[in-house]
């Protein structure tokens, strides 16, 4: 049972590594056995990080890594293939959140938020299926959250953005499929972030939310190690095309009861 977990001889990719969950996703994949390439647009930020890795006895090969490029995107997978010779799995976690009501939402502010949190998933994913697909094997995660299912006040583009992402995914798996890649999301509620932790500030917003989540407290980050191992290992083979919502139960719409 231990060897369906065991990521040893994978290479994986995670983009958006310089903090946040991303740094998470990757050393829990390190720690199950891969190595990594890490990417960020700043590479300079790496650099703790891959020693990090390198001190659990795996590889990092950090790349600079802008996902509103095309030609940063190519030339991630050719450093790759360059390194390893292949490409095993994809994290698609690079991501942003542009907080304003929907009445102050500019034009650039859309673009920026799908261009980013959209666009460059998808990009990213068709550059490494063209190596998956010469191998007949792949995982490609895309980092969704609860919005991909669930709506919320100020976040219109951002939530617009995750639906596309839950979309796309779908389209994915089903064409990626018969070349033995499967594609699903792994969808985070509330974890604190650089991107959101001005909310948490808010004692009396972190209480609202906390009563909402059934599991009674927002998520710590290794909450998600389990499940980006999963869908990254042969544990997931037949799974493909889903979202697993990691929340703590927040998207069931259950609330505890006020005694």
């Amino acid at each position: 049972m231990e060897n369906l977990f065991d990521l040893t001889g994978k290479v994986a990719i995670v983009t958006g590594t310089s903090r946040g969950l991303g740094r998470y996703f990757a050393g829990a994949l390190a720690k199950a056995g891969a190595d990594l390439v890490i990417t960020s647009r700043n590479l300079s930020s790496l650099t703790d990080f891959k020693r990090e890795i390198e001190s659990l006895g795996r590889k990092a090969l950090p790349v600079q890594l802008d996902v509103l490029s095309q030609s940063d995107i190519e030339n991630m997978v050719r450093l790759t293939i360059e390194e390893y010779g292949k490409v095993d799995i994809l994290v698609n976690n690079a991501g942003l959140n542009i907080r304003k009501p929907t009445s102050e939402v500019s034009w650039q502010d859309w673009d920026t938020v799908l261009n980013t949190n959209l666009r460059g998933s998808f990009f990213c994913a068709q550059a490494v299926a063209g190596e998956m697909v010469k191998r007949n094997y792949g995982r490609i995660i895309n980092v969704g959250s609860c919005t991909c299912v669930f709506g919320m006040e100020g976040i219109a583009a951002y939530t617009a953005s995750r639906s596309g992402v839950l979309g796309m995914t779908r389209s994915l798996a089903a064409e990626w499929g018969r070349y033995g890649i499967t594609v699903n999301v792994l969808a985070p509620g509330w974890f604190k972030t650089a991107q959101n932790a001005v909310l948490y500030e808010n004692t009396e917003w972190v209480n609202y939310i906390t009563h909402r989540i059934p599991l009674n407290r927002p998520g710590q980050p290794h909450d998600l190690d389990g499940t980006v191992v999963f869908l990254a290992s042969d544990a997931s083979e037949y799974i493909t095309g889903q979202i697993i919502l990691v929340d703590g139960g927040f998207t069931t719409g259950a609330t505890k009861a006020i005694i």
